[in-house]
């Protein structure tokens, strides 16, 4: 019977399957040199800029910044509109504008005299009314779970009103769904995936938001918070393994390209960060924080997820090419490598433009109706800081292709032939023939990795390549 050392098909099949083969020690800890310093200049600014909390505040009852409880809707009347007066025609009588339409049909049907009951804090089972007219864009009915924001300085009667509806439990269910694919899929690294979702919603969550309203510089907190989670997230899903480092390295220069284009052309455009409520009512509250480097870190942040994608496939493209061809040096991998490249950079910087696109439709629809040009809507400050933020991110997605493809195929060509990391044998890791002794790599020429050889058949024949 033939040992499976003597099958002749054996090598011919060593490189197609599989995890690719580890590297050597040398080169981990030439990897090591470089992650090392990097990932205690990241744990050092964490500690250094780690907030403690957000800082407190009154509150000004404006927006998001209001004391808000669980509330639920408990009976449900229809009146007639007139009999609460829920709308009022202009006192000119003029109807021909949008506002005194609206005005006019609402006083010409039913409302809904809504009764709504708070069912947490300190008025837990007080109930108050709310009128809802018929053309109101939300509608209610009974049972329905209700967000109600509290004004305690208001009359007792109008204290509170229904702000949103409570979707906690469609939400809840979606997101259970997705977990629930992501681990039947992905297996153990689905769940180290939401294991890194986790930890990076909890570096937002508990660090970079705090830091920034503790007046930290926004750039430099955006920059710490991503390298933790970049290290963090890469390292849960894909293995403390060389191929990774790459990947980290790939990243890290393409996050500082990002960060010195977003800088420059945020302030050469004069693009203040401060367009709309939201971004009015942070400024108003917390004076202190640069509203122009809050929008620098939601560029760095936004761009993160899909550069780690970006340079994980490289780099695991170039270590499978390498895997598949142990000839192949490092012109070669490059060169198949950024043609693998090519085609997810089409497909990713479409993909950011459409995203940000989305995000803003309804901006869009608005300068379309008003039927303005496309340089004065690309002009105006809403509109451009989302064309700066697509197209740095797009940039340093471009540029981590090349980066990080160079970057793998220098690295996995500088190996050297040893006994690679978790006990896989040399066969394994330099493509020895299958009928090579156990544990011991060829010999190969000084200054050639692998030793340009190529197995051939299965007689195991070597020949220079």
């Amino acid at each position: 019977m033939t040992s499976p050392q003597q099958t002749p098909d054996t090598h011919g099949h060593s490189h197609s399957h599989g995890p690719a083969a580890p590297v050597s020690k040398h080169l981990r800890r030439v990897i090591a040199a470089v992650l090392i310093p990097f990932a205690t200049a990241v744990v050092v600014g964490l500690v250094v800029l780690w907030p403690g909390g957000a800082p407190a505040h009154e509150r000004t009852g404006v927006g998001f910044d209001r004391q808000t409880e669980q509330g639920q809707v408990v009976k449900i009347e229809q009146i007639d509109c007139k009999d609460v007066n829920a709308a009022q025609v202009p006192p000119t009588g003029d109807t021909t504008t949008p506002e005194g339409r609206e005005a006019q049909r609402a006083q010409t049907g039913d409302c809904a005299k809504v009764t709504v009951e708070v069912t947490t804090g300190k008025d837990k089972g007080r109930q108050f009314v709310e009128i809802v007219q018929p053309d109101a864009p939300r509608q209610f009915h009974v049972k329905q779970g209700v967000v109600v924001a509290f004004a305690p300085d208001a009359p007792r009667d109008l204290q509170y009103s229904v702000t949103d509806v409570d979707r906690t439990t469609p939400m809840a269910l979606l997101a259970g769904i997705f977990a629930l694919a992501v681990v039947v899929v992905g297996r153990l690294r689905g769940l180290m995936a939401l294991i890194a979702l986790v930890i990076s919603f909890a570096v937002l969550t508990l660090f970079i938001l705090p830091a920034i309203l503790q007046g930290s510089n926004p750039l430099i907190v955006a920059v710490v918070g991503s390298s933790a989670i970049m290290l963090l997230a890469l390292y849960l899903c894909h293995g403390l393994t060389a191929r990774t480092s790459v990947a980290v390295l790939g990243t890290l220069i393409s996050l500082l390209l990002i960060g010195l284009l977003g800088s420059l052309f945020i302030g050469w455009a004069s693009l203040t960060g401060n367009t709309d409520d939201n971004t009015g009512l942070i400024h108003g509250l917390y004076p202190e924080i640069d509203m122009s480097g809050l929008l620098l870190a939601g560029v760095i942040i936004g761009s993160l997820g899909v550069l780690d994608d970006v340079t994980v496939t490289q780099t695991s493209a170039v270590w499978e090419l390498r895997q598949a061809n142990p000839d192949m040096g490092p012109r070669a991998l490059y060169k198949a490598g950024i043609r693998i490249g090519r085609d997810h950079i089409a497909s990713v910087v479409n993909t950011l433009v459409l995203a940000y696109a989305g995000a803003a439709l309804p901006l869009l629809l608005l300068f379309s109706i008003a039927q303005s040009s496309v340089g004065m809507v690309a002009n105006s400050e809403l509109v451009a800081q989302e064309i700066v933020r697509t197209l740095v991110g797009s940039i340093g997605l471009v540029a981590s292709v090349p980066v990080t493809t160079v970057l793998a195929a220098l690295v996995v060509s500088a190996d050297r032939p040893g006994t690679p990391e978790g006990g896989a044998t040399a066969e394994t890791a330099t493509g020895a023939p299958s009928g090579a002794p156990s544990g011991t790599p060829p010999k190969a020429p000084a200054g050639r990795p692998f030793g340009g050889l190529r197995t051939r058949g299965g007689g195991g024949r070597r020949r220079k390549a």
